[in-house]
């Protein structure tokens, strides 16, 4: 049987749920999930084998209208993971209108004529699924979509369809990772993405999009199965680096215990995770110092 393949991907206005289909298709947690807008800083390539055919997924950052240097890296990353692939794959949330940014994403996907799946998500909050009808017949009418399917991220509903129908449109060619790979990303980018993803989630609005994270040290001891990981979370003023520590070190003791959680939970053994907090003032707008956190547009 020919090998098939397709890059894939991923695009939608914020907080529609990308991520999380995303880990539910692969099947692993390698992009951070937050209820706050704007969490996916990177394109995350997610790796999909499923006998002849090879999908790879590039989880894109939610389409903003930037206000920092980062910002505009962002929507940059989303414009270049666009124009070089097979597939987009529209993730849009179930039993709403379309905000004005999905609409501009459409009027994108027109002049691009990329063959493109809507995934409609969040079906797990409906009552009533027959209310999706009214919503597929309005998107309908708006783009010719290679197939619709409603799907939930949370309970997985869905999703198999959804990988069927994006295994329509893989084309005949070699496969570019081995079939056990699940990302590209390095092992450091992940465990930092989990230690933001923590901040993301325990720290009030004034502070998570203003927070980079650098793993620094990563090693597994020679007399054990022991690894050890050093990482520095960078803030952008000393009053946040104070709520990040929190009173006695509450608020860092349990950003390092919930993310080492999951990550122990990634690597399979257990971790020594040592947290530190350093101020670098208004490093988003700072390209030498985005560059140092890995945002280079170079690379994408």
């Amino acid at each position: 049987m020919e090998k098939k393949s397709a890059f894939i991907a991923i695009v939608g206005i914020p907080n529609v749920g990308k991520s999380s289909i995303l880990n539910t298709i692969i099947g692993e947690k390698i992009s951070i999930v937050s209820a706050k807008p704007q969490t996916t800083r990177i394109r995350i390539t997610g790796v999909l084998t499923r006998d002849e055919t090879q999908l790879v997924f590039l989880d894109t950052p939610g389409l903003h209208k930037p206000k920092t240097q980062l910002g505009s890296f962002m929507t940059k990353s989303i414009k270049s993971s666009i124009s070089s692939v097979d597939i987009c794959l529209f993730v849009v949330e179930a039993n709403r209108d379309l905000k004005p940014g999905e609409a501009e994403l459409i009027k994108k996907l027109k002049n691009l004529n990329l063959p493109t799946v809507l995934a409609i998500n969040k079906i797990d909050l409906l009552q009533d699924k027959s209310s999706l009808i009214p919503q597929i017949n309005n998107i309908s009418e708006l783009f010719d979509f290679s197939a619709i399917v409603p799907v939930s991220a949370k309970t997985a509903d869905g999703i198999d369809l959804l990988i069927n129908e994006l295994k329509k449109l893989a084309v005949e060619g070699s496969h570019f990772f081995d079939g056990d790979a699940f990302t590209d990303q390095p092992e450091r980018v992940i465990v930092a993405e989990i230690i933001r993803e923590k901040i993301l989630n325990l720290v009030n609005d004034e502070i998570p999009h203003g927070v980079a994270v650098c793993v620094e040290k990563m090693r597994e001891r020679e007399d054990s199965a022991l690894i050890d990981i050093d990482a520095v979370i960078y803030c952008e003023k000393n009053n946040h680096k104070g709520i990040l520590i929190g009173k006695n070190g509450s608020m860092l003791k349990k950003i390092g215990s919930f993310a080492r959680v999951d990550i122990e939970n990634f690597f399979e053994t257990k971790i020594n995770l040592q947290l530190w907090i350093k101020v670098k003032e208004d490093w988003r707008n700072k390209p030498n110092l985005l560059r140092n956190f890995g945002f280079d547009e170079k690379n994408f």
